[in-house]
């Protein structure tokens, strides 16, 4: 049986983890398969074979399905390539579950994302369907998913209403910042001297992500996040090769998943305050590589800026 729900699938030149990720999605059998490719870096003497070779696994497809492609001659950088290939994705379905090359997601990945597309297509409260859970075992709910402020993009779906909201320049940034609000979606002081800083990084060109302005753009409409109660998709791409995931120590690497094929409905659309707070400490707090190598920068500035000149 064939899979309702478009599916877009967003790759690079990996061929190896693309393959592993293509043979999941080719078991769903999607009905419509959106295929959205970065060109190769100028640099980068071997991407140009890396990227025909990850493009040749789509000859694979052996399913009644329609496929659409938006293949990129020219390297666009994550930012741009993610934003500017789901913008062309949400142009043609209402509502999509959006994989990355390195995302592999358990079978019920599917069917979880399309009962809850469904089920809060007229919501707007609602901006994101996760398949991850970052909770490291704890369980938060007695249901099979709670709601979160944080719209954790490794395996996710959303509707067209709300992909249309997002603010990739972040051009209402200096305002929520200026008044305040930033402390108001945030759960400590701490936090939001963090996020304070990690998007004015992004507003600057610092940091070049499409994933804080989508979080941004979540927060300023107060859109709430489903994730599930267990994990469902293992990003199996950290390490050499990744854009952002670069550390292949990190607890976040290659994550065991688990089934949900009952879905339990809870009866409140309410975010876990506690989740998301140790989320916080354990996920954002803990940082990125670049965000480390940024931070750590902006310090020696600082203290270069208090510190007194010797006298001559």
């Amino acid at each position: 049986m064939s899979f309702e729900t478009p599916v877009v699938f967003l790759v690079f030149n990996r061929p190896e983890v693309t393959q592993r990720v293509f043979e999941v999605i080719a078991k769903a059998r999607p009905q419509t398969l959106l295929l959205v490719a970065d060109g190769p870096r100028r640099d980068q003497p071997n991407d140009a074979v890396q990227v025909a070779a990850t493009r040749a696994i789509f000859e694979q497809i052996d399913w009644p399905c329609t496929v659409h492609r938006n293949f990129s001659e020219e390297n666009l950088g994550c930012k741009q390539r993610v934003s500017s290939g789901l913008n062309w994705a949400m142009g043609i379905a209402e509502q999509a579950i959006i994989l990355e090359d390195d995302c592999l997601p358990n079978p019920s990945f599917f069917r979880f994302c399309q009962t809850l597309l469904e089920k809060y297509r007229e919501d707007d409260r609602v901006m994101v369907v996760s398949g991850n859970n970052f909770q490291c075992g704890r369980s938060r709910t007695r249901y099979s998913y709670y709601f979160s402020k944080y719209p954790h993009c490794w395996g996710w779906a959303t509707w067209r209403r709300a992909w249309k909201r997002l603010d990739l320049e972040l051009n209402l940034w200096p305002e929520f910042r200026d008044r305040g609000y930033v402390h108001s979606v945030s759960d400590s002081t701490k936090e939001a001297e963090y996020w304070t800083w990690v998007m004015d990084q992004q507003l600057s060109g610092s940091i070049k992500s499409w994933g804080y302005p989508w979080l941004f753009s979540n927060w300023i409409h107060n859109g709430l996040t489903i994730l599930p109660e267990v994990n469902l998709v293992s990003n199996i791409g950290f390490g050499d090769g990744a854009t952002h995931t670069t550390t292949s120590e990190s607890h976040l690497a290659d994550l065991p998943t688990g089934e949900l094929n009952q879905i339990a409905h809870p009866p409140f659309v309410v975010r876990h305050k506690e989740a998301d707070m140790y989320t916080f400490d354990n996920v954002f707090r803990m940082k990125t590589p670049i965000i480390k190598k940024l931070a750590a920068s902006f310090r020696k500035r600082i203290n270069r800026i208090r510190s007194p000149r010797k006298a001559a």
